[in-house]
This record gives structure tokens, C-alpha cells and sequence, in this order.
């Protein structure tokens, strides 16, 4: 839907007196712009501007890197060229049949088509009724199924995969000039889209036609100056620079150190690389943390920072010193955050960006980070072991590099600053008990796009199964009751208070109103004890009471092996309660008054555990609900499925304490195999977009 003017009135309340002149001065620079725009099957009369002579392309692999890509990497790699070659390609869970030749403009989840004969700054993109879902519009023009297909052009010298690569630039170029369509709104899909350029150039370099396709054509030329200019005249600023600035610098760093073939290429990489680094350290906290709260943009800006660290070397343009070593506290904590399985926590806002696909597109990305981060700044021993894969050979032999040294000797269990913390079972203690407590800062600038209000939420999984799950995020524009309903505080395993979240909603990136959380405790080392604890509480519902606040302390007991949560919460007047405790897709339930039976399958068989809910609140039974929407787990972006959640509703005046205990210790209970939910229990299918 549009954006009404109450959404224009919040956002301006979240920018500062120097935003908004800068974005007034974008505005102004858009009017003189938009003079320029070409419009698709137009002719572009006269020579590439800025265009040197003599344009070599020497940002090549070493010949020898191909034979060191290991079997396993080579065959993963290929199988997934062929599937694309034979139709078969998903873009954010949705199927993409044409893929062997797109309709650029297709939005495949609403059947509609985004706009392209139309000036780019005319096109409001977050208008699904104006452009579709925008997103799996964009995601198929990031080229990222293009890279993939020059990786195994360049592992076998087979034709079919450059000529469909080539076919589909020279398509996408010419359905997309300069400031025409939805192509155009958006800083961050050009930034993707010339680091994926500059991959399938170098690994064409050895196609006999990849001279033709790239340095010689003019409709790439001046697509490559049109992406720079572009970048280099709307960056994102203020309460926007978060993932999307780091991304539009990468893009222009990395297209201007490997395509030096402009009179501005010098100028674009020195303020591409002093806009990285600047970004890339307000965008992290000291613990190497990303400060979004989300940890698949932890996942993205960190994969980024690779890239244009490696391509700079290779340049002889290198990053200030500090940014290697920020990428690799960025690394240890991507290492040290996710379970046993190698799953990472799912906080926050997640859309699954990648800077550079190489591999198989469905192959896990976390794992694929820790292998390009081992090559590029070096492996500590408590990591978790990868598989090599093509990227974690390529990208780091541009520039090979020593590592970064005096890092840490153990893996962290708190990120203070970030207010992440762990508590897990030591190996050989059984299936891995992990636990995540959310306790910091509800979200990074001021609107705090990409959080969710989910102040002292928990997650627990039990050898890599989510038993208490966080949702996810589903989707980021379409209807708002889903968007809403996954960052919302019911939709975590919180407290919700009087019916609304800890923060308040000011759009769909934009957050009226923030709830920090402080931590009062963190015991969590192994080798204190059986028991490690963590204790945190909020107020982020004083605007309804003054005296509101909300504690919360949990506690794995390694020894009967449980998670205990204890909350009090306290008030000055009555107020009403709810208390949610999401289980994830793989867990069967049964409710028998205040204790939950959970089973499930997971990697050595049959699994049980005991959830004994607080008897002061009413319990409730919800899966795959619509009105309103409740009991849903989204396993990637574009994708749910129904999931069950229990609601413990009460009301109270002054202090009310709760507890909740998760028992992992049960033993096998044959009769509940096979056993549904009790009555009460909704389910809509097993999976819905």
C-alpha cells in the first residue's frame, strides 16, 4: 500500500537537520537528472563519456586456482549450472521457470509486473500494488545466477553456460537504461549488480567472446559508468546507512579498482574505499558485532567487507590496516554464534543477501562465509570445520594476504555490546543445548530498520532443532499484518503488554519508538558449574505506566539438563499479559492443562522434552492462524509454514512472577507419537508463500 503522509511525518522525525538537506539536495539533483534518462529501445547517440584508450582487463584468477578447487566444491558447483540451465531456479522460495530467459520486470509472488518505461524516481517500490513484490524483482537482477554460470564456464569451457550469460547481460542492458524502471530506485541492487559484473568478467576472461560482451561493447560500457555515476551521486546517508551504504561502496570500489577504463575511476575508488571504511566501523560494534540486529545482515556486511578487502589488495589500493582486523572479530563472532548443526541465531530482520554466489545457490551461506573468512584472514581453532568451497578458493587468491593475528583464544559467549548472549552445553554433554538471550539495543540509527521488538526474547534448540523458536521475518513489503506480526513482540518468545509491542511501529523499516534492554547478570563460562545464568530486564512499557518494567532471568542447569525462564513483571495499575513460546516447525505438541509435551525427529531419532508453563496465565494452543495472524515459522525470506505457539494470557496489579521450565531430559514417550495437538489446533498446509 502507499505510504501515507502520518509515514512521512515519523520518518522525517528520524533524520537529522543535515539528512534531510542532503535528501532535499537528492531531490533537486533527481529533477536534473531525470532529463537524462534513456528510455528502453532508444538509441544513445555519441561516445561513452570518460571512456580511456588502451583498456586492459588484468584483475584475472592464477591459471593454477581452477585444479585447487576441490571435487566435492567443482561437482556441487556444476550441478547447480546445470539445474539452472535446465529451467530449474528458485529466487527468494519462489520457482523462476524462465530463468533460461527472464522477464526482468516479472514479480512471479503477485503475477505482476514492476514498472520499466517509467523515470526510476517515479516508481514508488514500496507500493506492491505499483511494482509487485519488489524484492523477487530485484533479486533476480542482482546476476547472482549469472555468476554461478561463469563459475562453471570457467571450471569447464563449456559454451552452454557463457552464452546464456552473455545473452542475459546484453537482454538485461538493453531492457534497462540509464534511470529507466524499477532497476533504477534502489542504491544497493546497483551495488550488488556491479560486483556480480565484475566476477563474470573474470571468469569469462578466458571465453573468446568476453572481449565483445564487456570491453568493447558500448551498451556495457556504459552501463558500468552509468552504475558508478549512479552510486557515486545518491548514497544512502543518516538514518539509511546501514547495510545498503556498505553494499553501494563495495560496488563502486570493486567495479572501480577491476574496471579502471574512466577518467573518474581514480576518484570513484578513493571515495568508494574512505565511505567503506568509514561505514564498516560505524556499522560494527568493538565486540565485531554488526550493530543492524539482524544476523543475516552480520552474515552480508561481513561478506562485502571480504570482497572489497580482497579486490583492493589486488589493486594495490589496500584498506587502512583496521578493517582487515574488524573483518576478522566479524568472522569469530559469525563462528562463535552458531550451533552445533552450524545454524546461525535468527534475529532480526533476515532477506538472505549474498555479495557473491559462486557455489550452489542453496548451499548454507554461513558455512560459506567461515570458509571464504578462513582463507582470507585465517581460521582460529575453536571454529567450526567447513568444506572448501569455489569462492573460498577464488576470491582469496586475487591477493593472497598473511592473517590477522591476536585474536581470540575462545569463543565468546557474550557480545556485550550487541547484547547477545549464549549459554550451551559443552561438547560431549549430550545433544548440544543452545541458548540465545536477547539483552542490548533494540537496533542500529534511528529507525532501526531492520530490528524487531523483541527485547529479552529467547531461543533454544536442542541438537541443532529450534524447540524455542524465534519466527523469522517472512517478508518486508505486501501485506502489513505479516510483515508486522513477525516483528512484533507476540511474534517472539517475550512478553507482550496491554496488547501492543515493547516498540512502537512507524512503518515497515521504521521504528516510532525503541526498547533497549540492559543486563543486570551473565554467568556463562562452562567451567563454573553446572549452571549458567543470565538475567536482563526493560521498560519500554513506561509510556503506559511509569512504573513498568519487565525482568527476566534464565538458567540452563547442565545436570537435569533445562532451561529455566523466570519473569516478574511489575506495575503500578492492572495491566494484561501475554506470554508466547514459539515452537519451532519440527516440534508435535500436547497441551494437558499448564504442561506442554513436545516431540520431534531430529538427527539421532526421536526426541522428546517436557515444557511446564506458568499456571498463573491461561494457556492456549495456535498454529497457521490468519485472523490474526498467530503460529507461524518462516524458514527463509518468501517462505512460511504453520508452527505451533502457545499463549499464557492473564492480567495483574503491581508484581507478577512467572516461571517456565523446559525439561530435555525426558525420556522417550511411545504414546505420543503421532499424537495431534488438542483440539483447538489450526492447520492451514504444510507450506504457504
Amino acid at each position: 500500500m502507499s505510504r501515507s503522509a502520518g509515514w512521512y511525518v515519523r520518518r522525517l522525525r528520524g533524520m537529522s537537520a543535515a539528512e534531510v538537506t542532503h535528501r532535499v539536495a537528492d531531490r533537486g539533483r533527481q529533477e536534473v537528472w531525470a532529463r537524462r534518462r534513456v528510455a528502453p529501445g532508444s538509441a544513445v547517440r555519441g561516445a561513452v563519456p570518460g571512456l580511456l584508450s588502451g583498456r586492459t582487463f588484468d584483475a584475472t584468477l592464477p591459471a593454477a586456482v581452477r585444479e585447487a578447487v576441490s571435487p566435492r566444491a567443482r561437482q556441487a558447483l556444476l550441478s547447480a549450472a546445470d539445474r539452472l540451465l535446465d529451467g530449474q531456479y528458485d529466487v527468494l522460495g519462489c520457482p523462476r521457470p524462465d530463468i533460461a530467459d527472464p522477464d526482468w520486470f516479472h514479480d512471479p509472488v503477485t503475477a505482476r509486473r514492476a514498472p520499466q518505461d517509467v523515470l526510476a524516481f517515479r516508481v514508488d517500490h514500496r507500493d506492491e500494488s505499483v511494482t509487485g513484490n519488489v524484492k523477487s524483482v530485484w533479486e533476480l537482477s542482482r546476476h547472482h545466477h549469472l555468476t554461478v554460470l561463469a563459475a562453471a564456464w570457467w571450471l569447464t569451457g563449456d559454451d552452454r553456460y557463457s552464452d546464456v550469460v552473455a545473452r542475459q547481460l546484453r537482454s538485461w542492458w538493453s531492457a534497462n537504461p540509464f534511470l529507466s524502471g524499477v532497476h533504477w530506485t534502489s542504491g544497493i541492487e546497483l551495488g550488488v549488480r556491479l560486483t556480480s559484473w565484475v566476477w563474470v568478467r573474470r571468469l569469462l576472461d578466458e571465453w573468446p567472446g568476453v572481449t565483445d560482451l564487456f570491453d568493447e561493447n558500448e551498451d556495457a560500457l556504459r552501463q558500468l559508468r552509468w552504475h558508478q555515476e549512479y552510486l557515486a551521486a545518491f548514497r544512502s546517508r543518516g538514518s539509511s546507512a546501514n547495510n545498503h551504504v556498505i553494499a553501494e561502496a563495495v560496488g563502486r570500489l570493486v567495479a572501480a579498482c577491476a574496471f579502471p577504463w574512466f577518467r573518474e575511476s581514480e576518484r570513484w575508488r578513493v571515495q568508494a574505499a574512505a565511505e567503506l571504511e568509514t561505514h564498516l566501523v560505524a556499522n560494527t560494534f568493538p565486540s565485531g558485532a554488526n550493530r543492524e540486529q539482524a544476523t543475516d545482515y552480520h552474515r552480508f556486511v561481513t561478506e562485502l567487507g571480504l570482497l572489497a578487502l580482497v579486490e583492493a589488495d589486488r589493486a594495490g589500493h589496500p584498506l587502512r590496516p583496521g578493517i582487515r582486523r574488524l573483518l576478522a572479530s566479524s568472522l569469530d563472532v559469525a563462528a562463535s554464534i552458531v550451533d552445533c548443526t552450524g545454524r546461525p541465531p535468527r534475529q532480526g530482520d533476515g532477506d538472505e543477501g549474498r555479495g557473491l554466489v559462486v557455489d550452489d545457490p542453496q548451499a548454507e551461506p554461513w558455512a560459506q562465509l567461515l570458509g571464504l573468512g578462513a582463507a582470507v584472514v585465517g581460521p582460529l581453532s575453536w571454529w567450526p570445520a567447513t568444506h572448501p568451497s569455489v569462492a573460498s578458493m577464488v576470491v582469496p587468491a586475487l591477493a593472497p594476504a598473511p592473517g590477522v593475528t591476536a585474536r581470540l583464544a575462545v569463543a565468546p559467549r557474550a557480545l556485550a555490546d550487541a547484547g547477545m548472549y549464549l549459554l550451551r552445553t559443552p561438547p560431549g554433554d549430550g545433544p548440544e543445548i543452545w541458548c540465545r538471550c536477547d539483552g542490548g539495543p533494540h537496533g542500529f540509527l534511528s529507525i532501526a530498520a531492520h530490528a524487531h521488538a523483541d527485547a529479552l526474547s529467547v531461543e533454544v534448540r536442542c541438537d541443532g532443532v529450534d524447540v524455542l523458536a524465534d519466527p523469522g521475518t517472512f517478508c518486508y513489503h505486501g501485506d502489513l499484518r505479516w510483515r508486522s506480526y513477525f516483528r512484533s513482540t507476540l511474534g517472539h518468545n517475550t512478553i507482550e503488554v496491554d496488547g501492543v509491542s515493547q516498540s512502537v511501529e512507524g512503518g515497515p523499516f521504521l521504528w516510532s519508538t525503541r526498547t533497549d534492554s540492559a543486563v543486570d547478570r551473565a554467568d556463562l563460562s562452562e567451567v563454573a558449574g553446572r549452571l549458567q545464568r543470565w538475567s536482563g530486564h526493560h521498560g519500554g512499557y513506561a509510556r503506559l505506566d511509569p512504573a513498568l518494567r519487565h525482568d527476566r532471568t534464565v538458567t540452563l542447569d547442565r545436570t537435569p539438563r533445562t532451561v529455566c525462564v523466570e519473569d516478574t513483571l511489575t506495575g503500578s495499575t492492572r495491566h494484561t499479559a501475554r506470554l508466547a513460546w514459539h515452537l519451532g516447525p519440527q516440534v508435535e505438541v500436547v497441551l494437558r492443562d499448564a504442561t506442554a509435551e513436545l516431540s520431534w525427529v531430529g538427527r539421532s531419532g526421536a526426541a522428546t522434552a517436557r515444557l511446564v508453563l506458568p499456571a498463573e496465565l491461561e494457556w492456549t494452543v495456535h498454529r497457521g492462524e490468519t485472523d490474526p495472524v498467530l503460529g507461524w515459522y518462516s524458514p527463509r525470506f518468501g517462505e512460511r509454514v504453520p508452527s505451533t505457539t502457545l499463549v499464557g494470557s492473564g492480567a495483574w496489579t503491581g508484581v507478577l512472577h512467572l516461571r517456565t521450565l523446559l525439561d530435555l531430559d525426558v525420556a522417550a514417550v511411545p504414546e505420543l507419537a503421532g499424537v495431534a495437538l488438542r483440539a483447538g489446533r489450526h492447520d492451514h498446509g504444510a507450506e504457504e508463500r
